[in-house]
């Protein structure tokens, strides 16, 4: 092969495999080489990119280079690469030692992050480790001078910063916002500490102020005196990403100097195993032709050259390639058939999707736990691939989210390693040892452990059987059904995440094609398309090694953004083209710089666009001139409408009567180089299938006994090698190479086209005639996840449909499925506070309408008599009927923003009566035999609650009615699933396997009481604390151990109190099922029978079962906190944590009037606080995090000041506020907020008297304190600052200038201070996990409550 300067080499590193492919120059597939190797060799090889590109030369020259001879670059045209290198110094926590330089006040803001916990049923929290070693404060600061939430509008026109003089004070940001600047920073100050730092040993810093993104003038003089102090990376935020939000800001900038220096220490040894240099510098500045272009992928999927790939941008710089490879290989511009790309390898399975031509990305991810500000493609590890292990828990099969990881790996992989789903695959099969490589065992010379596998299926087999007649079941298990019960549920732990993703985006997931890639992926493909609704599955003939093609396949990219912050308008597109058009030249000049000419650079413009008053940015690409002839009227950059095309498509809705504003102008410069395939997928279909032909028999390879459901059949397998283009395969079938299995079950048929394997999806035979006599543990393990699955999807036609900010984006709701006594059968999300409380309510609702319901009929309460929680949170019920009786009830709850009542938000801290808190509905019909009662709701929302003395009715009733439609529409679209499993499986199966995982969630909870009784040697538990007003809450539980039954007495708590801390009985249930799930410590139903084993007996009239009048506002936020406390000291789990929410509100208008009489129009703001977390036996408490039966997410310091007339001056950890011990409690934190105009402010809180307990000789909590920091002006002109002590529930008229500081309680300690700490941290099995806009929308859901 004649070889001139043309060989191009892509190369990805993963995990595992190095995988590389070469081309001679001729960019034929027939004439590519490729090498798989292994990513760690160090008896062989130093890096593996080097040793696969030395093999790749010696192929493409004829003669073999030696190990330690350089490599000559002059015949290289291009190296093209992904690795993990960033990736894994980020698991393992090994970048570069840093320090963070922030603004004064906020020193402690990525240790608090947005407060919340990542699992909401762990009592040991662990939130993720922040990167950098220490922090400095510098003493600066500005804020925005105007505030979104102004009912004005008005805005200040400062100068910009080229006019303003030095001494200004208000400036012109570069979004355009009016920024005052309160204090200059001092650059001896500054000079001062970075050289302190430096002394230290630091080499590597990040720098982000707060609003550093409009005003990145201080970061700036920050970066420059560093410089000069001689630090060799500085990383300033407003670099790279001006996006606002402070913390994945900061997060990102740390992201970014922690892992840099890393990679530049990587490309320096990489680049000194050549000969010539590497990247574009080397091609044009040396001399002859030593010298080679290399790049880097990017997280987004655009190459970048190798002196400017940084670590911000390297996260995803491996599965990058993937998506780019799928991408670029199964798209038809013409079909426009969107694709989902289903990436599985030995330990992680990724999910993706590329649909409209162009690559689906997000802004804001989390890896290893940390949050970064940068774009990325949207991957989503879904589970944790072939080493997946596998369990047999508390009569369910269970699969993950545990992996067996690299190594031990699986069983098979001969190193004493667990059940995995490689192990199930190959037990049954469906993985060839004869084409699996030979690289286990001691000399690494041998194939996959067949007997290992085997001995470790029949041992599981044995122990399911042993339990199942212990249960008194008649049906024996083979060691074969549980494999395959087990890739059963494996298949339905990944699709359901799967179908969240596209149908989250507005899309249907049947609409799609399946490209499968990754070594697993072939042995799964057609079970999870079968469970999508998906028909076709495309397999590239490269598909384990797609990553690293993709890299062959991509172009290079350079990005670059800006911050805004315009109304959407014909005279704003003229400025925002100019800030375009400036964005697109110097893009031009960068990729010119990297050798492209013009005629191969094309830009793709953006604006990042929203409505005013919501969070829910969307970032519009410029319609093309095909879209803007056909759609938008020809009118060129028509981004308005494009933006609420798309709003309609994501959101279900628009908002015509509100501002589109722009937050971000963005440019994505591509230097082409590839320019499309000779023939696209479906090309190749209309040529090739009209000729296909079955394939000769006497290709087949052999036949090996392969399961399928209902068990072994002889299963021809065919080397891929042997399988020309226009085979035809029918199933069962399997087609193998070195490097893959491909699965083609009895009912699909593959094609081979000349780039893929194509599947065909027959109709999928369904389970019928299942048996109702016994409960099989693996179909019980199926509807657990189809219960759920539905939940889920109600969830997400909820919020598609809803318009309030609570719902779409807070996602502050529940939905749930009830067997048809108005028992829970599955809740998702798992808001601790709705747990038990929604299944009170339709129980309630249930017996008040017994036999008077018709089908069509909707029901709808909120009253904390029926169920209800506190009055904001409305539950509609809708009953489903078959043959004229009711088969279940599905429900809907959502936090309404406003329900009117004395303030607005409907959350007073003064409350006293019910009638304060605003509409309180016992028990109505919402919708009659479909028949929505608008007059009926309206006069329940709006008339009634304005006939109280002092209250208004709702304030925002079209947001109200709006939801609610919302919230009808998903229980429509819950009874439209259920009724589909019914077709699937019959009313019988589906109402037996209702009450099934019912049972199964009561089993766990009985041998939870059994163990404790155990442990406490069948004594009494009891506990007592008390209330701030010194209401006592009293338990006694007495558990019966031989029935694994507990009563749980509260007798002896206190009466109902002439305030808001009165808990509905649904509170208290609540709390039951959050504790008892904590102490499980496995991830169980969560249903009707975790209460079933449990008697609660609460004394009427106390405050935990009072009256129907009695407010009980913070009976939902507060006394619900005390009383998992008191729960959790019963049984010694844990000390007391912080056992508050905080909740700080301020606002003004609404309710209030002017002189006149006429209602002022205003705004108003919630947010709750986080704490400390209690100590326990085995961790100390977490600082700063909200626990137990909340979990909301604190507003972004930038957002927060950029949304309300505030400054936040301090945002900290309260040092020594944890108890002492052994093992110490976690601090609370301080919070200090400045107002800039006269607001109305109330806080609602507790632990201000009663300190957080010790347990086991630990010490207390410091008790929270509310401060008002208030200006007292005298006649002589005079001005006094005094802090006045606001008690823990008050409120004040707070005045310019003015600030409250809500100081709040720690977490107490466990076992006696010197005694050695027993604390261990718990791995977070999801660590190496990819969390795209999937894991993004779960934790947000996770966060709403």
């Amino acid at each position: 092969m004649a070889v001139s300067r043309g060989i191009r080499i892509a190369i990805d590193r993963g995990g595992t495999f190095t995988d590389c492919v070469g081309n001679p120059g001729t960019g034929r597939m027939e004439d590519d080489i490729i090498i798989k190797l292994l990513s760690e060799d160090p008896s062989n090889y130093k890096d593996a990119p080097l040793e696969g590109i030395r093999r790749l030369m010696s192929k493409f020259t004829g003669k073999e280079i030696p190990r330690a001879e350089a490599l000559d670059t002059s015949r290289i045209e291009s190296i093209r690469m992904g690795t993990t290198v960033a990736t894994n110094a980020l698991l393992e926590r090994k970048g570069e030692r840093i320090a963070l330089v922030t603004t004064k006040g906020f020193k402690d803001c990525l240790a608090i992050g947005n407060q919340s916990r990542p699992k909401i049923f762990d009592l040991a929290i662990a939130k993720p480790e922040v990167l950098y070693q220490k922090v400095v404060e510098i003493d600066e600061r500005v804020t925005l001078e105007d505030y979104a939430e102004d009912p004005t509008r008005h805005t200040t026109r400062p100068k910009s910063q080229e006019e303003a003089s030095l001494d200004d004070d208000l400036v012109r940001g570069l979004s355009g916002e009016a920024v005052r600047i309160l204090k200059r920073p001092a650059e001896n100050q500054i000079r001062e500490k970075l050289e302190a730092l430096f002394k230290e040993g630091f080499k590597s810093i990040a720098v982000c102020l707060v609003h550093g993104y409009t005003f990145p003038d201080h970061e700036a003089l920050i970066g420059k005196i560093a410089k000069d102090v001689g630090f060799k990376h500085v990383s300033l935020s407003h670099e790279l990403m001006p996006m606002i939000k402070l913390v994945p800001r900061a997060t990102s900038a740390c992201a970014d100097a922690y892992l840099t220096p890393a990679i530049k220490k990587y490309i320096a040894g990489f680049e000194a195993g050549f000969e010539g240099g590497l990247g574009v510098d080397s091609v044009k500045h040396e001399s002859g032709s030593k010298g080679a272009r290399c790049e880097f992928m990017q997280s987004d999927g655009g190459l970048v050259d190798v002196a400017k790939f940084s670590g911000l941008r390297a996260i995803l710089s491996g599965p990058a390639g993937g998506v780019v490879g799928y991408a670029l290989t199964s798209w038809d511009p013409k079909t426009k058939t969107p694709v989902i790309g289903f990436d599985m390898g030995g330990t992680s399975t990724d999910v993706s999707r590329y649909g409209a031509g162009r690559y689906d990305h997000v802004f804001e991810t989390t890896t290893a736990g940390v949050t970064i500000q940068s774009p990325q493609l949207d991957i989503n590890t879904v589970a944790a691939g072939g080493g997946s292990r596998l369990f047999f828990r508390n009569g369910l099969f269970v699969v993950g989210p545990e992996s067996a990881g690299a190594h031990p790996g699986p069983a098979c992989y001969r190193k004493n390693g667990p059940l995995t789903v490689t192990d199930a695959n190959l037990f049954l099969g469906r993985l060839l040892p004869d084409f699996f490589p030979k690289i286990f065992g001691r000399n690494e010379d041998q194939g996959l452990d067949y007997e290992a596998s085997k001995k470790l299926f029949e041992e599981l087999t044995k122990e399911i059987n042993e339990e199942s007649r212990g249960e008194g079941k008649e049906k024996i298990m083979t060691a074969d059904e549980v494999a395959y019960g087990f890739i059963k549920i494996a298949n339905e732990t990944m699709t359901r995440p799967i179908r969240s993703l596209t149908e989250a985006r507005g899309h249907d997931a049947s609409k799609h094609r399946l490209a499968t890639f990754g070594g697993a992926g072939g042995q799964h493909a057609v079970a999870i398309a079968e469970s999508l609704g998906i028909h076709q599955i495309l397999i590239h003939k490269y598909s384990s090694v797609l990553s690293a093609y993709g890299m062959a396949l991509a172009d290079v990219v350079d990005e670059s953004q800006v911050p805004e912050s315009k109304v959407w308008s014909e005279s704003a597109k003229e400025e925002l083209k100019k800030s375009m058009d400036s964005l697109k030249i110097a893009s031009s000049k960068r990729l010119k710089d990297q050798g492209f000419q013009n005629d191969s650079i094309v830009f793709e413009e953006y604006l990042n666009m929203r409505y005013r008053g919501t969070e829910s940015a969307l970032m519009i690409i410029r319609p093309s001139k095909e879209e803007t002839d056909g759609e938008y009227d020809g009118k060129d950059w028509a981004f308005g409408k494009a933006f609420i095309k798309q709003h309609e498509q994501e959101f279900g809705f628009t908002l015509p009567d509100r501002d589109i504003l722009v937050d971000d102008v963005r440019v994505r410069g591509i230097g082409k180089s590839f320019e499309g395939l000779a023939k696209t997928v479906d090309q190749q279909l209309d040529e090739i299938r009209p000729h296909a032909k079955m394939i000769n028999p006497i290709k087949k390879h052999s036949t090996a006994k392969v399961y399928f459901e209902g068990g072994r059949l002889d299963t021809p397998i065919y080397k891929l090698d042997d399988i020309k283009v226009g085979d035809q395969i029918k199933g069962p079938a399997i087609l193998a190479d070195d490097t893959q299995t491909i699965i083609v079950t009895p009912e699909s048929t593959a094609l081979a086209i000349e780039t893929h394997i194509i599947i065909d999806i027959g109709e999928e035979k369904k389970d019928a005639g299942l048996s109702i006599k016994e409960v099989d543990p693996i179909m019980l393990s199926v509807f657990a996840h189809r219960f759920m699955a539905i939940a889920e999807q109600m969830g997400r036609s909820l919020q598609k449909t809803s318009v309030s900010t609570n719902v779409k984006e807070r996602l502050d709701y529940s939905c749930a499925l009830f067997d048809s006594d108005g028992g829970l059968v599955a809740n998702a999300p798992h808001l601790p506070v709705h747990l038990g409380s929604m299944s009170t309510c339709v129980r309630t609702q249930a017996k008040i309408w017994e036999g008077n319901l018709k089908d069509g009929d909707v029901l709808v309460s909120n009253h904390p008599e029926f169920g209800g929680t506190h009055l904001p949170d409305i539950t509609v019920i809708t009953p489903a009927f078959s043959e004229g009786k009711i088969l279940f009830y599905v429900a809907a709850r959502a936090h309404h923003a406003d329900i009117g009542g004395i303030l607005p938000g409907s959350m007073p801290p003064h409350s006293r009566e019910l009638y304060q808190e605003g509409a309180a509905i016992k028990s109505e019909k919402l919708v009659s035999e479909g028949r929505f009662d608008e007059e009926k709701i309206t006069k329940l929302l709006f008339d009634e609650p304005a006939s109280y003395p002092g209250c208004s009715g709702t304030r925002c009733l079209a947001d109200n009615l709006n939801d609610l439609k919302a919230q009808i529409a998903a229980n429509k679209k819950g009874i439209s699933l259920i009724k589909s499993l019914i077709e699937d499986y019959g009313e019988e199966v589906v109402q037996f396997y209702m009450r099934s995982i019912q049972a199964n969630a009561e089993n766990s909870v009985r041998n939870l009481l059994k163990d404790v009784s155990k442990r406490f040697s069948g004594q009494e538990l009891s506990a007592e604390d008390y209330m701030d007003d010194g209401s006592p809450i009293k338990l006694k539980i007495t558990i019966d151990a031989e029935k694994g039954e507990a009563i749980f007495d509260f007798a002896g708590t206190g009466p109902e109190v002439y305030a808001n801390i009165n808990a509905p009985e649904a509170v208290t249930h609540s709390a039951i099922i959050y504790c008892l799930r904590c102490l499980i410590s496995e991830d169980i139903p969560l249903n009707q029978g975790c209460m079933k084993p449990i008697d609660v007996r609460i004394p009427k009239k106390s405050f935990l079962s009072p009256s129907e009048t009695a407010a009980v506002v913070g009976g939902n936020v507060l006394t619900s906190q005390r009383v998992t406390d008191v729960i959790l000291r019963c049984f010694q789990a844990c000390a007391a944590s912080q056992g508050c929410c905080n909740n700080l509100t301020f606002g003004f208008g609404g309710n209030q009037s002017d002189e006149e009489g006429k209602a002022v129009a205003g705004f108003g703001y919630y947010e709750t606080i986080a704490g400390g977390s209690g100590a326990g036996p085995t961790w100390d408490g977490t600082n700063g995090v909200h626990v137990h039966m909340t979990n909301t997410r604190i507003t972004d310091t930038e957002v927060f000041e950029r949304r309300y007339p505030v400054i936040l001056r301090e945002f900290s950890l309260r040092e020594d506020s944890g108890g002492k011990g052994q093992h110490k409690g976690g601090n609370g934190v301080i919070r200090d907020v400045e107002f800039r105009i006269p607001l109305q402010v109330s806080i609602l809180s507790e632990r201000r008297v009663y300190h957080p307990y010790g347990l086991a000789g630990g010490g207390d909590a410091a008790c929270g304190q509310n401060l008002w920091v208030r200006n007292i002006k005298y006649d002589d002109g005079r001005v006094e600052e005094r802090q006045i002590n606001l008690g823990g529930k008050n409120t004040a008229a707070m005045q310019p200038g003015e600030r409250i500081i809500v100081i709040t309680p720690g977490g107490g300690g466990w076992g006696k201070v010197g005694e050695e700490s027993k604390a261990v941290r718990n791995k977070d099995v999801h660590a190496a996990w990819r969390k795209g806009s999937l894991a993004s929308r779960q934790e947000t859901a996770e966060t709403s409550s």
